[in-house]
Formats: structure tokens, sequence, C-alpha cells
């Protein structure tokens, strides 16, 4: 996993050994463990390339999870709006392995936006999907960046989806180029 280290320091997983990483205005690695625990749970949403959605849960409670985990209470009129708009509204009581890839993908990104986190690290998130589905994560995810003002961090090999971004940072041989 080339990204790993990547997502390591953005997702508050590990500090880097120089520097500071700032999200939502906050030096991340100036909170002391249990902080970054609290704020990697609520400012950093995690799109993965495999979904990594829990099987015995059905769409809704797939996308809740996060919010159940700190004991927080779901907003119903946010996850309605999140539902519509990823087009979930008729699989909300499905299990992951009745959905197409693309439902999955979409669980996962709802998922990664119910608690309003300042960034999304999206790891491939097209990387298993047919070209359709591919272009409406894509679409998903600048709609995300335009109107909740999140900064979504993709990682693609795929220059004609990388092309699309407003900003494009290559990493060669773990260094920026």
């Amino acid at each position: 996993m080339e990204s790993l280290p990547f997502y390591i320091c953005f997702g508050g997983v590990d500090r880097p050994t120089s520097g500071n990483v700032f999200i939502d205005g906050e030096d991340i690695y100036k909170l002391n463990d249990d902080e970054l625990a609290v704020f990697r749970r609520r400012k950093v949403g995690l799109i993965y390339q495999f979904y990594n959605l829990i099987p015995i849960l059905n769409v809704e409670e797939n996308i809740t999870l996060p919010l159940k985990l700190d004991n927080q209470k779901v907003d119903k009129e946010k996850l309605d709006e999140l539902i519509k708009l990823l087009g979930l509204e008729k699989r909300k009581t499905h299990l992951p392995n009745e959905l197409s890839g693309g439902q999955q993908q979409r669980t996962s990104i709802a998922r990664s936006m119910i608690t309003s986190p300042a960034i999304i690290l999206a790891d491939e998130p097209t990387g298993n999907l047919d070209s359709k589905s591919s272009d409406e994560i894509v679409e998903l995810l600048q709609k995300s960046n335009r109107e909740y003002q999140q900064t979504i961090i993709m990682i693609t090999h795929n220059l004609e989806i990388a092309n699309m971004a407003d900003r494009i940072l290559k990493i060669e041989d773990g260094k920026l180029v």
C-alpha cells in the first residue's frame, strides 16, 4: 500500500518526524493521544478502495456507525439527505452483499460524510468500479467539496480522475515531485 504513510500522517494515526499537520485550523499533533482520537473520529472521513462495510449491518446502520461509536445522536434529517444525495433511498435496509459495487462505495462515502468531517481521505475510491460508477463517485466528491466545504484528498492512479481535481500533487518513490 504505497499511500499508507500519507494516510497515517493526515489521518492522525502517526506523528510526522518533522513539520506540522493542520486540519480545520488546528495543528493536530499538538493534541494528546486521547484528543487526537476524538479529533480523528469527528474531523477525518475515510473512504477505502474496498469499502470496508460491516457485512451484518444494513446500509443505514453502516452509514451511522461512526456516530454510534462516538456516542452521538443520529441527525435523521442529515442521514436522509445523504441517502437521497447518494441514491440509496431504496437500499437503506439492504446488507452489503445485496448491493452493487457502486452502491457499496456510495454507502462508504456516506459513512465518511455523516460526521461532517473537515477532510475526507479517499484511497483509490474508484479503483474497483465501472466507468459510470466511477464518474458518479467523483461527481459526489466534487459536490462534497463545493457544497460542504470539505477538503478531499484522493489517491488515485487514474490520470483522468486526477485531472478533474483542483490541485494535483504527484508522489514518486515516496517524494513529492
